[in-house]
């Protein structure tokens, strides 16, 4: 049973956008076919443009495969760029995949890994292989064991995140907050 901490914490596996000694670290559970996560995706955007480097950004999957039928090849697809062409592809690829929620057959994941300098045909055998499910599969479990039951689902520093997240002028505050130290009484 969770108690609302993230477990694992955040570690050199994780795809993370931002410096590692940020204040703040935002971790999100997502499915890349989620519609509530396409509008997180765009509040997102706004969220770490404004606070830079104030923040470091980490994704996990959790893809609802049930509800959106393309979204654990969606997830699998973007580990597979992430193995053959690192952090830079990866996130280049997560952008298109929630850029393009609508188009998420084979032929357009291939596309996407193109588009974001990976080699498609070694996409086009992962994704025939399973070769990423494994660690598909672990972002989901990691989210099971941190209490996650949706997506999306936010951890700041640690911690589940229970307030708004489609305002970006309120995620934003909420964020700025937690990167202030506690005060002592």
């Amino acid at each position: 049973m969770s108690n609302g901490i993230l477990n694992p914490p955040v570690g050199p596996g994780d795809h993370a956008l931002g410096p590692s000694q940020a204040p703040v670290t935002l971790v999100e559970y997502g499915d890349y076919e989620c519609p509530h996560c396409g509008r997180a995706h765009a509040v997102l955007q706004v969220v770490l443009a404004g606070l830079g480097d104030g923040v470091r950004f980490v994704f996990r999957n959790f893809p609802l495969a049930e509800i959106h039928p393309h979204a654990q090849a969606a997830a699998e697809a973007a580990e597979s760029v992430a193995a053959h062409g690192g952090n830079d592809a990866f996130w280049g690829m997560h952008d298109a995949l929630y850029e393009n929620q609508n188009a998420l057959d084979t032929a357009d994941l291939l596309e996407y890994a193109a588009a974001a300098g990976v080699d498609s045909n070694a996409v086009a055998e992962d994704l025939s292989s399973r070769a990423m499910a494994d660690r598909v599969r672990k972002d989901f479990r990691s989210g099971i064991r941190s209490g996650v039951n949706g997506t999306p689902t936010f951890f700041v520093n640690g911690r589940r995140f229970n307030g708004d997240w489609t305002d970006p002028v309120a995620f934003t505050a909420a964020l700025s907050t937690a990167a202030r130290p506690a005060s002592i009484h």
